[in-house]
């Protein structure tokens, strides 16, 4: 079998890992480090650390138990430890980092070539969100309808084709499916609501920058809230996450 040649920050790591349990460095039933112990160690951030976990949980090689760590389940044969892993996809974080780097300047275009007519299909995605939510639905069609809406408004056929590829990726994602069996709470979506009525506001007064400004703090809350919620190890999660976008945080243009 061919030699996997991670190609993903958190793959790099989960090799790492993975080799670690093929040496015999750990026993089934072991736990893992803190992982803000492996972060420090490693040199890379929490959300590489947490996305490698996700690696090592598909392959069934560790259990997660939420408040108390990460435990070996089982050890990867010597033989062919360094083969090929079983995921290859995306990190959940890695892709919500490209959301906010691609949302929040869609949205800044989107200010400026807006019409009344696409304000009101934000609006009425925003009542479905809020249906959804007051009736305990999982589904998220509000929160999808709201962002799509957005990228319509720029009237660039490419700009929506990017933003459905970028949902659809989600929706088919284990990694992101894996990331949410640890959150039970449910509540932290109406924080989403309220950060879509603020980008709402900012498409009607048709500025830019508040529109970009918006967006992008809308997906660092996202960021920021499901690395706490589906935080393993410390219920004093440390906020270690990616950089936020000087451009965009200290002179508001870009």
């Amino acid at each position: 079998m061919k030699s996997f040649e991670p190609k993903r920050p958190y793959q790099k790591l989960g090799l790492v890992l993975r080799n670690n349990l093929a040496s015999g460095k750990y026993s089934v039933g072991d736990r893992l480090p803190p992982e803000r112990d492996i972060a420090e160690m490693q040199g890379v951030s929490r959300t590489v650390v947490r996305e490698a976990i996700i690696m090592l949980e598909l392959e069934n090689l560790v259990e997660v138990r939420k408040g108390s760590g990460v435990y070996v389940l089982n050890i990867p044969n010597q033989s062919n430890h360094h083969e090929t892993i079983i995921s290859d996809d995306s990190g959940p974080f890695e892709m919500l980092q490209a959301r906010q780097l691609l949302e929040s300047n869609i949205a800044e275009f989107a200010a400026i070539q807006v019409t009344p007519s696409d304000i009101v299909k934000m609006r009425v995605a925003l009542e479905l969100e809020k249906e959804e939510l007051a009736a305990g639905h999982a589904e998220h069609k509000g929160d999808e309808r709201f962002h799509l809406c957005i990228a319509e408004a720029t009237q660039n056929s490419v700009l929506v084709d990017m933003l459905k590829h970028s949902w659809e990726r989600r929706e088919n994602s284990p990694m992101w499916k894996k990331l949410h069996t640890h959150i039970i709470d449910q509540a932290y979506r109406q924080e989403w609501l309220e950060d879509h009525k603020k980008i709402l506001a900012a498409m009607q007064r048709k500025d830019p920058i508040a529109a970009k400004n918006a967006m992008w703090q809308h997906l660092e809350n996202v960021k920021q809230r499901l690395l706490e919620l589906s935080d393993i190890d410390d219920p004093h999660f440390d906020g270690y996450l990616f950089n936020s976008n000087p451009v965009v945080i200290l002179s508001g243009v870009g």
